[in-house]
């Protein structure tokens, strides 16, 4: 830890590198502060992933597209449809907040609310925009670590009828296909797409275990994406959206001497649909914008598991969540003071509900969480910029969850424009919280009862960093560095205690201690070449026994590239180098006596993707996908093996 720590200091002291990782983002982000502001004028760690990137590098699946962001750690048990975590910056899988056009989507019936980020397809998909560091100030319960804003593609002003579309196919009998358009009519603007996918996948069971037979987990995913848009005046909009997916996909799981191993009859099902109606006005000649959104998000899950060789007994679980809610935002433009420009109040009240409806295990042991509870949250922001140089940021929010002691949050950050340097300072804080999921107060299973009266789990985090322009070759962006580090203290960790002799329940019984920095490089050496390498170093540690927390490498290291040597051809290629990780838990649950909670070490492994496209036509072109190519069997979860090779050819058109 010590020399990790030397080296840490060492390279900073020596050279900034860029905390980003991703070159090409939009104009302004509107995530990191719920105002429109210049990507540069941020005070965030960010990384945009664009529409030209998914296509260029063949993201198919969020997970996908999130897999080379400086400090995301993705845990997948295997591939598409396969259960897959987040860990940002080193917090717990439960501490990243996903929204979807800035709703909430997080599961509501997911044992700690968590997010599964391999299910969800990118078709309608225009851009990414991840948020590191403490974000409940915005966006209230779970973004701990950070938030991921999926932003769905939006109408073009100038055409009525735009479509667009894709066919591919390739190895593991795979077969993917999407069709949508998008357009403006009149004062009418609209978008509809579906796409679909069906692999016969790979064995997810790593090859050393005499349990993995060679069975294969298939997918078949669906999913679809419409938007209707109203803009009677300049200023004034109504917009609708729905969203809906369903996967279906092989499993596997534990026999009757609790190994992990193959299962031929086990299965999943994991659908999501999502809406919201949203309407915005302008007031005040424009300097005012208030706008009211409610929304709606169901998830249904089963997995189903027969008696076979593995196991005698029958499992059959369903889980249900629901998320809906009311908010109301506004955005007022502030006027100059002297020195003082460019400000900004944002402020607005969100009140919502979350429900479970669950159950899940045999008739000898079943788990159910029938409940739902209620929250209201209010917060304002305001920014400023300074001497046409210097931006500030300040954050507020308050929350009120059923049950449990309200929670109160903060942000605020700055960024220093440095010209005569081609550099940029920033600096942020903050505190954010998670509250308790509904299966952690209210569920029910022999041996376990949960605990109504949890409190929310609080951070404290802060982090520091730089970006700089570096002019070389003839060229003022021949290389662009930058590193930010960053540091929290997570308290009142929610994780299992005995309640008696033969019970147990969950308690705020743990601590986190996290530390870290990401360092990052982007060369444009010539206008047909560019890459980016990001090294993300997490010392994650249990506070009371000073253990690594699982699951959270000490280093990640991605290198992405896009090369053009010649016209219309785009090869982008992807290295993605993983350390060594512990599989395990915290001290408290480790002293519970489950055998399962035995530490254990995942090994260091590499990866390598290869996108190759070429524009046949200004509206039509062909790509081959690579994954996997080196066909590394590196375990990101201790027993599931990375899937093998895969080569998908296809066409793309954008008429």
């Amino acid at each position: 830890m010590r020399t990790t720590r030397l080296a840490t200091l060492a390279i900073l002291a020596a050279l900034p590198l860029n905390a980003f990782g991703q070159s090409a983002i939009p104009d302004t982000i509107v995530t990191a502060t719920r105002v429109p502001t210049p990507a540069e004028r941020v005070p965030a760690a960010i990384t945009v992933i664009t529409r030209q990137q998914i296509e260029e590098r063949g993201y198919q699946s969020l997970a996908e597209a999130l897999v080379a962001v400086p400090g995301m750690r993705l845990a997948p048990s295997g591939g598409l449809g396969q259960q897959t975590s987040g860990f940002l910056r080193g917090t717990n899988s439960a501490h990243t907040l996903v929204l979807l056009d800035g709703v909430p989507i997080n599961d509501a019936s997911g044992p700690s609310g968590g997010f599964d980020f391999g299910q969800d397809l990118l078709g309608a998909v225009e851009r990414i925009e991840v948020v590191r560091g403490p974000a409940s100030s915005l966006y209230g319960s779970s973004a701990l670590g950070g938030v991921v804003n999926i932003v769905t593609r939006k109408a073009p002003t100038d055409r009525s009828f735009a479509p667009f579309g894709d066919i591919a196919g390739g190895t593991q009998r795979s077969l993917r296909g999407g069709l949508g358009a998008t357009g403006t009519v009149g004062q009418f603007d609209y978008l509809v797409g579906g796409q679909s996918i069906s692999t016969q996948g790979f064995n997810n069971i790593a090859r050393r275990l005499q349990t993995s037979t060679g069975e294969r987990d298939g997918f078949r995913g669906q999913a679809a994406t419409a938007r209707l848009g109203w803009t009677p005046v300049e200023g004034t909009r109504l917009e609708g959206l729905l969203r809906w997916r369903q996967n279906r996909f092989g499993l596997d799981g534990f026999n009757d001497n609790f190994q992990l191993a193959d299962d031929h009859n086990y299965t999943g099902q994991d659908q999501r649909w999502t809406g919201q109606l949203r309407g915005e006005t302008r007031l005040l000649d424009g300097a005012w914008t208030t706008g009211l959104r409610g929304f709606n998000t169901e998830d249904r899950r089963r997995y189903v598991n027969l008696p076979d060789a593995l196991s005698t007994q029958t499992t059959s679980d369903l889980y249900r969540g629901r998320r809906a809610g009311l908010e109301w935002s506004n955005t007022l433009r502030l006027p100059g003071y002297g020195p003082a420009s460019d400000g900004a109040l944002a402020f607005g009240v969100l009140y919502g509900l979350e429900q479970s409806n669950s159950r899940s295990g045999n008739e000898f042991f079943t788990t159910t969480v029938r409940a739902q509870q209620h929250s209201t949250g209010g917060h304002a922001s305001l920014q400023y910029r300074l001497w046409e140089r210097l931006d500030l940021t300040g954050g507020l929010r308050q929350d009120a969850t059923t049950g449990f002691t309200d929670a109160t949050t903060w942000r605020t950050g700055a960024v220093l424009a440095v010209p005569e340097l081609n550099s940029r300072i920033r600096a942020a804080a903050g505190t954010a919280f998670r509250a308790p999921a509904l299966y952690e107060r209210f569920g029910i299973s022999p041996g376990f009862v949960g605990n109504p009266a949890l409190r929310p789990e609080r951070s404290m985090g802060w982090e520091v960093g730089t970006e700089t322009d570096i002019a070389a070759a003839g060229k003022s962006n021949f290389a662009t560095a930058g590193w930010t580090f960053f540091q929290s203290r997570v308290r009142s960790l929610i994780n299992y205690s005995a309640l008696d002799a033969n019970t147990f329940t969950q308690s705020n019984v743990d601590r986190a201690k996290i530390h870290g920095a990401e360092l990052g490089l982007t060369l444009r050496p010539f206008t047909w070449a560019e890459g980016t390498v990001a090294w993300t170093i997490t010392e994650a540690f249990d506070a009371t026994t000073r253990e690594r927390l699982a699951r959270r490498p000490e280093h990640v290291l991605s290198l992405t590239g896009r090369v053009q040597p010649m016209t219309g051809l785009v090869v982008a290629p992807t290295v993605l180098l993983t350390g060594r990780s512990p599989e395990g838990a915290f001290a408290s649950y480790a002293n519970s006596g489950d055998a399962n909670a035995t530490p254990r070490s995942n090994r260091a492994g590499a990866v390598l993707n290869l996108t190759a496209t070429y524009q046949l036509l200004p509206e039509v072109a062909v790509f081959l996908e690579g994954r996997n190519l080196t066909n590394s069997r590196w375990e990101p979860i201790n027993g599931f093996a990375t899937p093998g090779r895969s080569l998908l050819f296809g066409t793309r058109f954008a008429l």
